[in-house]
């Protein structure tokens, strides 16, 4: 691996305009990443990344790299682009547990986090450092969010989760584990005991339906359910997938590796909207894909297909005529996810937009005065790295909020 990572760094131009940082959503300061690993200033680099990026670590394993930095990657254009996520990868793994972190002494202001997620663990850790006491609640047992009950452990180790758990800790942050706010507790109860501000980063839980008759058979399954904990589903031999994102790639190759022997993902359109990597990997796993199809219904002997015709862009339509069945023991469905609305329900202060997702300003700021929020209960479902850019501005904004209080 080390010799791998080096061979790669020796590759980069060290470009004056570097196009791979553009690429980046967090923009990563990549050309002077590899400069220091040449250098042999691995913990420099190392200490950089995680100021830059908190969860740099995760995002080296999971992010759509093929369209972001590697996309940019100006030696692509001809050849093979540096294979930079393996080089970032290197680099935070190796050096996380020792990395030094410049916290600031106790400002005496405590700030509650409301979510353990993507989001969650950027704010609370950039707002620790800071000087604030903070306090994270979760409705789980483990931390991570998405990224523990969303993402595969061949895609993403779950040990790297208890170790931000045990750098935050490094950091003074406690943790309410098996904690529903919105439930017996509401936000309103955190700032009457003192809390200066409270984020919410609650995630997108919520399957989003078909609304198609079936739905709600027994072979029926939902995405977001099943990557929660695979091995209490028993899928049987033939699994039919409806949607073609990075989680329908997901559920495809978990469903693989429990035992199912034909796996098949359902296409509405003419292209998926997972990555080619994501697709590649699912294609060499033993996955089928079945293009400018979904489905009509559901059954007990499996679902009920139908043609399509259309662009994602331009709106796809069914065509009625060819609906036919297609034998599977189970259908998983697969077409995104929406926020759940349980503290709206509590907190009527708080406010949704039509798309449901919670109703934020400019600088993050909720419809609830000194309670902000971001990742994907305000975006909708996407990606680590997206809520991780926004979770910055938005621990710069709370800062800069309690400071004036």
């Amino acid at each position: 691996m080390a010799l791998h990572v080096l061979d790669e760094a020796k590759r980069c131009l060290q470009c004056k305009n570097p196009q791979c940082r553009q690429g980046c959503p967090i923009h990563t300061n990549i050309p002077e990443m590899i400069r220091m690993l040449r250098e042999k200033e691995i913990l420099e680099a190392a200490q950089m990344l995680f100021a830059n990026n908190p969860l740099s670590m995760i995002c080296s394993l999971v992010c759509n790299h093929e369209k972001q930095c590697e996309g940019h990657c100006i030696l692509g254009k001809k050849g093979a682009p540096i294979h930079i996520s393996a080089i970032e990868n290197y680099i935070s793994d190796s050096c996380f547990e020792r990395l030094k972190l410049d916290q600031k002494p106790f400002n005496g202001m405590k700030a509650a986090v409301i979510g353990a997620g993507p989001a969650g663990i950027t704010i609370s850790i950039m707002l620790a450092l800071r000087g604030y006491k903070i306090t994270v609640f979760d409705s789980r047992d483990q931390i991570g969010g998405v990224m523990r009950y969303g993402i595969p452990e061949f895609r993403l180790p779950k040990k790297n989760l208890e170790r931000y758990q045990d750098k935050m800790r490094e950091l003074g942050i406690l943790f309410r584990p098996n904690f529903h706010i919105g439930s017996y507790i509401s936000v309103q109860d955190l700032l009457d005991d003192g809390y200066k501000s409270v984020f919410i980063g609650t995630g997108a839980w919520r399957p989003r339906r078909m609304k198609i008759p079936g739905e709600t058979f027994g072979n029926v399954q939902y995405a977001i359910n099943y990557l929660n904990n695979p091995d209490v589903y028993k899928l049987g031999n033939d699994v039919a997938i409806i949607g073609a994102g990075n989680a329908a790639m997901d559920v495809a190759r978990t469903a693989i590796r429990h035992g199912s022997r034909n796996v098949t993902v359902f296409v509405r359109a003419e292209r998926a909207l997972a990555s080619k990597r994501e697709m590649q990997y699912a294609q060499i796993d033993g996955v089928r894909f079945e293009y400018h199809q979904t489905a009509k219904a559901i059954t007990d002997e499996g679902v009920i297909i139908c043609d399509t015709e259309g662009t994602e862009d331009e709106g796809v339509t069914l065509k009625e005529e060819t609906a036919r069945l297609f034998p599977a023991s189970t259908v998983i469905i697969a077409i995104s996810q929406t926020p759940q609305d349980n503290l709206v329900q509590r907190d009527h202060e708080l406010t949704l937009n039509q798309s449901g997702t919670l109703k934020t300003n400019e600088m993050g700021e909720t419809t609830m005065k000194g309670v902000f929020a971001s990742g994907d209960v305000v975006t909708g479902a996407r990606t680590v790295v997206s809520a991780v850019s926004l979770s910055k501005k938005i621990a710069d904004d709370m800062d800069q909020y309690m400071q004036s209080l």
